[in-house]
């Protein structure tokens, strides 16, 4: 009897010893949340990555260079899967969604789709501009836009293909100038696939000057004005998804290359 408790109080003594042990441990290294490892860690990855979070979630705004020492990080995002792991994972969503809608018979259900790094991807072009690390150059974005070669995104076409299928309206607003680069943008639009569309809106005169914001809902407002029903809308940019008539749905793609007021 006398064994037992002396054994009990010793194994009792030892649970204090390791608790008094990992306290004053604890303290030494300093209080960390309990979910952070302490791996070693690339400071400029996760600075990098802190600021793309920050801008997909439009927490920063109206940003017009990518920072210089992030050019290898969005790199590695656009060019090494993730990017399209990001956008597959949205289109998901997306046509989780349109399963749930129940397409009338009056041919009046509609979706919205932007078309730059939307439908098309200007990713090549962009690897020339160090990844958005260098200032807009417009006069060098309209040459690219001109020759037509901007592929397409593949899990935004499969979804563009199926709406088309499923009885909806596609409509593609671009921001795009109607003078200059209709030709070529709808050449490029047919070789790549995005066949049976609505509509197709570019910018034109009248809109000149205009914001992205303010000229996508006019044109947005037009459509619904005509009776169709918005069910969703869908682009790269924070300013193709903010403003009127946005529909009864909103899905934003990844771009960290480059904001459009």
């Amino acid at each position: 009897m006398e064994l037992r408790t002396i054994s009990a109080m010793a194994k009792r003594v030892n649970e204090i010893i390791i608790f008094v042990f990992v306290a004053l441990f604890s303290k030494a290294i300093g209080a960390k949340p309990y979910w952070r490892t302490r791996w070693p860690i690339d400071r400029v990855s996760t600075e990098c990555l802190t600021w793309q979070l920050a801008v997909e979630a439009n927490n920063v705004r109206g940003w017009r260079i990518v920072p210089a020492h992030c050019l290898s990080h969005i790199e590695a995002y656009m060019t090494g899967g993730q990017y399209e792991q990001d956008v597959d994972y949205i289109v998901e969503q997306i046509e989780s969604y349109v399963s749930e809608i129940v397409v009338g018979e009056d041919g009046m259900d509609a979706w919205i789709l932007d078309i730059d790094d939307t439908c098309l991807s200007n990713v090549i072009y962009y690897k020339k501009k160090k990844y958005g690390c260098e200032p807009y150059d417009p006069m060098a974005f309209k040459a690219w836009a001109m020759k037509g070669e901007c592929p397409a995104i593949p899990g935004v076409l499969g979804l563009f293909s199926k709406l088309v299928k499923n009885g909806f309206k596609v409509f593609l607003i671009t921001g795009r100038d109607e003078e200059t680069l209709a030709p070529s943008t709808i050449a490029n639009l047919h070789d790549q696939g995005f066949i049976g569309y609505e509509r197709l809106t570019f910018r034109s005169p009248a809109y000149k000057g205009k914001s992205a914001v303010v000229y996508k809902s006019e044109i947005r407002k037009q459509i619904m004005e005509e009776g169709y029903r918005i069910w969703g809308n869908v682009g790269d940019q924070w300013t193709d998804l903010q403003g009127d008539c946005l529909g009864n749905r909103t899905f934003k793609l990844p771009n960290p290359m480059y904001c459009v007021p």
